[in-house]
């Protein structure tokens, strides 16, 4: 039993996907502190005066817990926007190509799908004999050959 617990652990993704976990961890910290002491104030100082940030109080002036703060939303889809790239560029494109050089297809693009005529699902495989919705037969696609 702990064999094969250990063999799990040790198979290439399992590995893979830890590090670009703990790599996706430390990147995060690094963008939030980028966006809270460059962007924020950027987007406050964009307010001018002596304002608290971006924003407007909906209720008594002072009262954080009233004030409807945008500089903050648009530092956190920045956030967002930067922290996906980071991850898009350092750990799913190099997955992609280790995968590659494995022979393994990961991310692909979807296949091409066709309507069943029967029950109308959209997300048949065009080579499917049969419907995996209502079992019907499937005419065939022109171009694709039939199992």
């Amino acid at each position: 039993m702990l064999k094969g617990f250990k063999n799990f652990l040790m198979r290439g993704d399992v590995v893979v996907v830890a590090v670009g976990l703990i790599v996706a961890l430390a990147f995060s910290n690094l963008v939030k502190a980028f966006t809270d002491f460059v962007i924020n104030p950027i987007i406050a100082r964009a307010q001018g005066g002596n304002s608290v940030g971006l924003g407007w109080q909906l209720g008594q002036a002072g009262n954080k817990s009233t004030y409807l703060d945008i500089g903050s939303f648009i530092s956190t889809v920045i956030y967002f926007i930067i922290f996906m790239a980071v991850v898009y560029f350092l750990i799913v494109e190099p997955y992609k190509r280790y995968s590659a050089r494995r022979g393994a297809v990961v991310f692909g693009d979807p296949g091409p799908v066709k309507t069943c005529p029967a029950c109308l699902s959209e997300d048949l495989p065009a080579a499917a004999a049969k419907c995996r919705h209502c079992g019907t037969d499937q005419p065939p696609v022109a171009g694709t050959p039939r199992p």
